[in-house]
C-alpha cells in the first residue's frame, strides 16, 4: 500500500491517531428530566449535524439524591441502554472515598458498558483514584470503557501529570469551584466568574498546568464550567478564550443554552477550513513529502497542524470541502 493510500490521521498522528478526536462539550445533566431532554436534543443535533457534536454525561454524582444512590445508577444505566443509536453517553460517578461507587460502577458499567463513551471520575487525587475505578471496572464488564479524570484540588493539580500518563485515562477536567472553595477563603469567590477565572493567578495556573499535562501525554484537557449560564455571549467568549489562550480542546456545559455557543468557539472559521483541506489535500497527492503552498514550506509538522483544524471541524459541525470530507 503506498503513504498516500494510508488515512491521513495515521500517516500524522501515529499511534495517537484518534486520541483528540473527542467532541469539544460535554454536556452534564443529573435531574431524571433534564437528562431525557439532553439525550432528546443530542439527537436531534446529531440529524441536523449528520454526527453526534456533544457528550451527554449523566450524573450520579450531584444528580442523586442522598439516600438514592443506587435507583438513580440503576436510572442512569436504563437511559444508556436505551439511547438512540449511535449516541455518545458517559456516566459521572461518585468520587473514590465515596461509598457508592462500587455500586454506581457495577451497575452502570455492567448494564450498559457497551452504551458508554466515557466514565467520568470526580475529585481524583493520585493515579491510585484512577487503578481503584479501573479494577471495579474490570470485575463489572469486558468493555474497555475510557476513564476521564476531574481534577478538584491543588494536591491533584500538582499531580497532573502522573494522572495524564496513566494509560486508562483519556481527558482530563478542571473543577473549578471545588478548586477555589479548598484554598479556605484565600481565592475570592469572584475567581469562579467567567471573568475572574480566566485571571486570577491560582486558578490560571491550575489551568495550564492541566492542559500542558493532557498535550504531554496525548489526552484531551477539558474545560471547567461557566455558571453565567443565561449569557451566551459570555459563555462563547470564556470557550474561546479558553481554546485560544490555554490550549484546552474540550469544555463543559451544564446547561442546554450553552451548547452552540461551546460549538460555535471551537469551530474554526471556513477559510481556515478551506486552507487546510488545500494543504493536507497537496500533501497527500506529495505522498507526504515537503511541498510549497503560496510560497510557503510545508512538511509534516504543518501538515498535522491543518489536519487537527479538520478534525476541530468535523468535531463542531462545519461544512467540509469535498476533498477532504471522505476523510472525516
Amino acid at each position: 500500500m503506498s503513504i498516500s493510500a494510508i488515512h491521513p490521521a495515521q500517516v500524522l498522528l501515529g499511534a495517537q491517531s484518534g486520541a483528540l478526536a473527542l467532541p469539544v462539550c460535554d454536556h452534564y445533566s443529573g435531574v431524571e428530566d433534564r437528562m431525557r431532554k439532553s439525550l432528546a436534543l443530542q439527537a436531534q443535533m446529531t440529524e441536523e449535524f449528520g454526527r453526534c457534536v456533544f457528550d451527554v454525561t449523566l450524573d450520579c454524582e450531584d444528580g442523586a439524591a442522598v439516600g438514592q444512590e443506587k435507583a438513580h445508577a440503576q436510572l442512569v444505566a436504563s437511559l444508556a441502554k436505551n439511547a438512540a443509536p449511535g449516541a455518545r453517553v458517559a456516566a459521572r460517578v461518585h468520587a473514590a472515598d465515596h461509598a457508592a461507587l462500587a455500586e454506581d460502577i457495577a451497575t452502570i458499567a455492567g448494564e450498559a458498558g457497551d452504551r458508554l463513551c466515557h466514565i467520568m471520575l470526580p475529585k481524583v487525587e493520585s493515579v491510585d483514584d484512577i487503578d481503584q475505578v479501573d479494577r471495579l471496572l474490570q470485575r463489572a464488564t469486558d468493555v474497555q470503557i475510557p476513564l476521564h479524570a476531574l481534577i478538584e484540588s491543588p494536591q491533584s493539580v500538582h499531580r497532573a501529570f502522573e494522572i495524564a500518563a496513566h494509560p486508562r485515562v483519556q481527558s482530563i477536567s478542571f473543577g473549578l469551584m471545588d478548586f477555589v472553595s479548598a484554598h479556605g477563603g484565600a481565592i475570592p469567590s469572584s475567581a469562579m466568574g467567567v471573568q475572574g477565572q480566566f485571571t486570577h493567578p491560582l486558578v490560571l495556573r491550575a489551568k495550564l498546568e492541566i492542559a500542558a499535562a493532557c498535550h504531554a501525554y496525548g489526552k484531551v484537557p477539558s474545560h471547567c464550567v461557566v455558571t453565567e449560564f443565561k449569557n451566551p455571549d459570555a459563555m462563547e467568549q470564556a470557550a474561546r478564550r479558553a481554546y485560544g489562550e490555554l490550549g484546552y480542546t474540550r469544555m463543559w456545559s451544564i446547561h442546554p443554552a450553552q451548547i452552540r455557543p461551546i460549538l460555535q468557539a471551537f469551530a474554526p472559521t471556513q477559510s481556515q477550513v478551506d486552507e487546510a483541506a488545500r494543504i493536507v489535500r497537496a500533501a497527500a497527492d506529495a505522498q507526504w513529502a515537503p511541498i510549497s503552498v503560496d510560497g510557503v514550506l510545508h512538511d509534516r509538522a504543518s501538515y498535522r497542524y491543518f489536519w487537527q483544524i479538520l478534525e476541530r471541524a468535523a468535531q463542531t459541525g462545519c461544512p467540509l470541502p469535498s476533498t477532504v470530507r471522505d476523510w472525516l
